[in-house]
């Protein structure tokens, strides 16, 4: 197969060295074969080895190649959906679900840190502070805290004024915010690299640079094949999220997903007392505009990204976009160059939530974590193993009997892109 470059991004500039992982060759047995090697992939290969099962992992490209190697390295309870919106169509006790879920997310990450001993990570839980862009942004954002107190008893979150987020960002742009203190930062792609190593350390097998071009039924289980070899298992976990285009044996994801380019810049190191006045708690940092944009600090670097439009490719124009953004908001790094620029592919959903479920008793999905999948995909992966093995994992609003198809598929593409345009535009005049 012809190999996509990877991002040349900080992560992997900065990562620690990846295992040494071959191709596929020959013929490979296993009880779960799982398509994908990001943290939905690895999470369910480690709770198949919790449970007593051999998983074998087949990865087109690298483990970390997509989303899970590229992201912002922001790790939170949040979803796309507000908690507020999920009680008022769905009943409050199915958003109380979804918030236990979004915390058992987190705890998830920790607890894969801390007890498979991923220091290289770098989890950090210094909180996510979402910035409000203008007054109507920032009363949306009030109101949803008291919510969260009042009606789920989640006391982590905490209001601040314009003041309090001037200090917190170094910025005078936003009107206030709310801080979440259960969440945190990590790096991505080490994350993603230590989950691998713990996989094969527990008798999991991962293969890279194999496409699965074909997958189909078999004597007592499933077989994929790739170009030099094949895997027969029990049971399949597909996890190929935002890069399921790569092959039709992952079509019924590929069509229930809107993949959105995100992209990112990092400056060039800058001097320590820029940080003084410049995020000086090294938080996770996003804004409510429409086309959010977010920002945190890595080493003695400032990283800004954003999210770009539907595309198979880098732009130039949206990494201008982005620098311009940045030194809107921070003035005084309006010289400072920039030295790294990538992106990737967000899997969106129609109703913006992730999507997990049963295609059929031995085949299971999830994906589509709409631009907050450090933490939830790494729960979900989880419980995707647990769905094709016979338990029933509490899911509330995400479980789904199969993926759901995106209506009129073909016409994305000028959809999507005529909805970018609005927002942008909604964005520039402050609604």
């Amino acid at each position: 197969m012809q190999r996509m470059t990877p991002a040349p991004s900080l992560w992997r500039e900065t990562a620690t060295p990846a295992p040494p992982l071959k191709a596929l060759s020959g013929s490979v047995t296993a009880d779960v074969a799982i398509v994908g090697a990001g943290y939905t992939g690895l999470s369910a290969a480690l709770r198949a080895i919790e449970a007593g099962l051999k998983p074998v992992i087949i990865e087109a490209e690298e483990v970390g190649f997509g989303a899970s190697g590229r992201n912002g390295g922001v790790v939170s309870t949040k979803y796309r959906v507000s908690l507020s919106d999920m009680a008022r169509h769905h009943g409050v006790e199915t958003a109380k679900r979804m918030s236990r879920l979004g915390h058992d997310a987190m705890d998830c990450v920790e607890r894969y840190v801390e007890e498979l001993g991923i220091q290289q990570a770098g989890l950090a839980k210094t909180g996510n502070l979402r910035c409000a862009h203008n007054a109507q942004a920032l009363a949306a954002l009030t109101g949803e805290a008291r919510t969260v107190r009042e009606t789920f008893g989640d006391q982590s979150l905490r209001l601040l004024d314009r003041a309090e987020t001037a200090f917190e960002t170094g910025s005078q742009d936003f009107a206030g915010g709310v801080l979440n203190s259960h969440a945190g930062v990590i790096h991505p792609l080490n994350y993603a690299r230590g989950l691998a190593r713990a996989v094969v350390a527990g008798g999991g097998e991962i293969f890279e640079r194999s496409l699965v071009e074909q997958a189909k039924q078999a004597p007592a289980g499933i077989e994929l094949t790739t170009s030099r070899g094949s895997v027969r298992a029990e049971r399949l976990i597909v996890a190929t999220n935002g890069y399921s285009n790569l092959s039709s044996a992952t079509s019924m994801v590929r069509q229930a997903v809107i993949p959105f380019r995100s992209a990112m810049i990092a400056t060039q190191p800058l001097p320590p007392e820029t940080f003084n006045s410049l995020v000086p708690h090294a938080r996770g940092y996003s804004e409510t505009r429409r086309m959010m944009r977010w920002f945190r600090r890595i080493d003695d670097r400032l990283l800004f990204g954003g999210r770009g439009a539907f595309g198979k490719t880098d732009s130039a124009s949206a990494f201008t976009a982005l620098e311009t953004a940045m030194k809107g908001i921070f003035p005084k790094l309006a010289d400072v160059p920039i030295t790294h620029r990538w992106s990737g592919l967000v899997a969106m959903t129609m109703d913006s939530l992730p999507q997990i479920g049963l295609a059929n008793p031995r085949t299971a999905f999830s994906f589509g974590y709409n631009g907050t999948g450090v933490a939830m995909a790494s729960l979900l992966g989880r419980h995707a193993l647990e769905l094709v093995i016979g338990e029933k994992p509490d899911l509330g609003l995400m479980r789904r009997d199969r993926p759901e198809a995106i209506p009129f598929y073909f016409l994305r593409e000028p959809a999507v892109r005529t909805v970018v345009g609005w927002y942008q535009f909604l964005d520039k005049i402050g609604r």
